[in-house]
């Protein structure tokens, strides 16, 4: 597959042009491609976790992988710890030698978190090749989010939500798709715990779970399908008055513009992932609470967690962090609501999904090592 994917962009590409490549999928296609056309300038984007050396190393192709991704010019990720974690492993397994170490950059949450980074290695060198670093964070669009969450598309599905799921509850919105390493079970026993512990809660607050089933085909997706639908029902038949039902279950895909009308209802988000390469769902929601309070409870394991100052972080390995941070999302005075959204809505603003590519096409080093 890489090998094909090589070949088309090879045939495609122009004398000298740009060839962006992205994700683990395509690991091997820029040394396909480099091997083919010296001529062109090759850009990597990893959207997932780069995972730490003692994982890495476990694949039997590590320095294959590795080869294929120094064949680039840049090669980005989302936060700085997956930066030094390719660094390192480029360094220990293939010998490639790590330029400086530099302060990272003002956007991220250098201290406190289980991702956080306070220097990270500008650049490798390689057989003669020098490999530009970038820690650069997908962003989105917050002014569209911000236009369509006063439009009346979106105002009529808000409507919707208010009489349908809301009436006067609290609403607690998690966004996802139906994965292992997305936190879904584990969310879902915390808000089972939830109820458990406070009876006075019932009725008064109501937890929507969309969730988009994954390609069929693959029984793990289907069995982590069937485990979060058996959940959902549990908690449902145990708690559910005849005016009540704890937890609305979605697994289809939900059109953009009546994701943002859960956005702009949501008084939580929760967002709990095991692994996250980033979350842009934390950082829409984000963009459409402009000028309002609402809480983001996030996983620490997801790159957004070093880019949103303002969330209430979680560890989702941790049944009493779980139940800590759902409870201070609950009960956080409208003051601190406020004043922690209007940092993370800044930052969302701040690097947008233009500012993350243009930075990631500027990287190129402006000379090769001699």
């Amino acid at each position: 597959m890489n090998l094909r994917f090589a070949e088309a962009a090879c045939e495609e590409a122009a004398e000298g042009a740009t060839v962006w490549v992205h994700d683990y999928n395509l690991w091997l296609a820029p040394g396909y491609i480099r091997e083919r056309r010296p001529d062109l300038k090759i850009a990597f984007f990893h959207h997932t976790p780069f995972p730490g050396n003692d994982v890495f190393a476990i694949l039997p192709w590590r320095e294959q992988i590795l080869e294929s991704l120094l064949c680039c010019d840049v090669v980005g990720f989302h936060i700085p710890r997956y930066t030094e974690n390719f660094a390192r492993a480029a360094s220990t397994l293939v010998g490639a030698n790590r330029g400086p170490k530099v302060p990272v950059d003002k956007k991220f949450i250098t201290v406190g978190t289980a991702l956080s980074e306070g220097t990270v290695t500008s650049h490798l060198e390689h057989n003669g090749r020098c490999v530009q670093l970038l820690s650069s964070p997908v962003g989105t669009s917050p002014d569209v989010i911000q236009e369509l969450s006063w439009s009346a598309a979106v105002e009529n599905h808000g409507e919707l939500i208010v009489q349908d799921t809301k009436k006067g509850r609290k609403l607690i919105l998690s966004a996802s798709r139906v994965d292992y390493t997305k936190g879904n079970e584990e969310l879902l026993l915390a808000y089972e715990r939830l109820l458990e512990r406070r009876p006075d809660l019932h009725g008064d607050v109501v937890l929507m779970l969309a969730c988009v089933a994954a390609a069929s085909g693959m029984k793990i997706y289907e069995d982590t399908q069937r485990s979060i639908e058996e959940m959902a029902g549990r908690i449902n038949g145990r708690f559910s008055q005849i005016d009540w039902v704890p937890v609305r279950f979605s697994t289809r895909r939900i059109p953009y513009e009546e994701m943002i009308a859960w956005f702009c209802h949501a008084d939580v988000c929760w967002i709990t992932p095991l692994r996250d390469g980033l979350n842009l769902v934390a950082k829409e929601y984000a963009a459409a609470r402009r000028n309002r309070g609402g809480v983001l409870v996030l996983s620490e394991f997801t790159g957004a967690s070093v880019v949103l100052d303002g969330a209430v972080l979680t560890n989702p390995y941790s049944n009493r962090r779980m139940d800590e941070t759902i409870e201070t999302a609950l009960v956080m005075p409208e003051e601190e609501q406020r004043d922690r959204m209007s940092r993370m809505t800044e930052a969302v603003e701040n690097y947008t999904v233009k500012d993350w590519a243009e930075e990631q096409l500027a990287g190129f080093p402006q000379a090769v090592v001699a």
